[in-house]
């Protein structure tokens, strides 16, 4: 008997799992730490009194949000003594391409980097009206508030991700940009370069202290076009591209002797490539060197 409910409260977890997972992902920007969370997650859910639970996606999806409230918390202590740029870890969303959510939302990059300025509660909300479609009164079960609160909140937050970046281009154009931009970055074309960026373009390099990664931004289409250019023979002497899919957008995976060590990615717009995000931290490439 103990063993039945136990594989029952186990189907029920593993058929909600993609969603528990996307909540949290898309709240920590982190695969490894969602991964633990979702963990933590079963084994509440197994220690539980789960006759108890009437709805068991509501129970799980309140559990899931409140622990990553809490994690993100002291991520975010963490984040603040992280050597150079912060950049969420990719993900391989080409089998999933919403991580267990009706849409695609609060998943690329330029929008994940947003929300980390956010608040918790500000992100929470956010990440499950608009990639979970959860109802106001839903949201603010969930985190003990109120739905006139809860819409404040969702409201905030749209309007800062709204405020923080410009029209996206389409993938297709993402893509053709991206490869664009790894012809003229690995052959050191400064005009070519020029050509393909914004203005106020930025180079961000996740390198978590890794030799070789810029440990701050570099800033506007010269220096950035220059700045490439420099080490253009260097970095990418043996370098193999790949193309992959991450976090819903193209990225291009680089490596040497068949080894990942970045991915590669853009945030353009109708300007050209607004922001180029090169995560080179190696315990962030796990996810995605796999699934060459």
């Amino acid at each position: 008997m103990v063993d039945s409910d136990l594989d029952e409260a186990a189907a029920v977890f593993m058929d909600l799992r993609p969603r528990l997972f996307g909540i949290a992902y898309r709240m920590l920007g982190s695969a490894v730490e969602a991964e633990d969370l979702v963990q933590d997650v079963w084994l509440r859910w197994q220690a539980y009194d789960r006759p108890t639970v009437t709805n068991p996606g509501a129970f799980l999806a309140t559990t899931t949000t409140r622990l990553a409230i809490n994690a993100l918390q002291s991520a975010r202590a963490r984040r603040e003594t992280y050597i150079g740029p912060w950049l969420p870890e990719p993900v391989d969303t080409s089998a999933d391409p919403y991580l267990g959510a009706e849409r695609g939302e609060a998943l690329q990059f330029a929008v994940l980097v947003l929300l980390e300025s956010l608040t918790p509660n500000e992100r929470a909300a956010y990440v499950l009206r608009e990639a979970f479609d959860y109802s106001y009164a839903q949201i603010a079960e969930i985190l003990r508030s109120t739905e006139a609160a809860v819409r404040q909140l969702v409201s905030r937050a749209r309007k800062h991700v709204a405020g923080g970046r410009r029209t996206a281009v389409s993938n297709a154009d993402r893509r053709r940009l991206l490869t664009a931009f790894v012809d003229a970055a690995r052959s050191g074309d400064l005009a070519a370069l020029e050509s393909l960026l914004a203005a106020d373009v930025t180079s961000y390099a996740d390198g978590g202290g890794i030799r070789g990664a810029s440990r701050i931004p570099v800033v506007g289409v010269e220096r950035v076009a220059k700045y490439l250019r420099a080490f253009a023979d260097r970095f990418w002497v043996g370098v193999d591209v790949a193309w992959a899919t991450a976090n819903g957008q193209p990225a291009a995976l680089l490596s040497r002797d068949g080894a990942v060590f970045a991915v590669l990615a853009v945030v353009a717009s109708a300007e050209g490539i607004d922001q180029i995000l090169w995560v080179m931290n190696p315990a962030k490439l796990t996810g995605v060197a796999a699934t060459q």
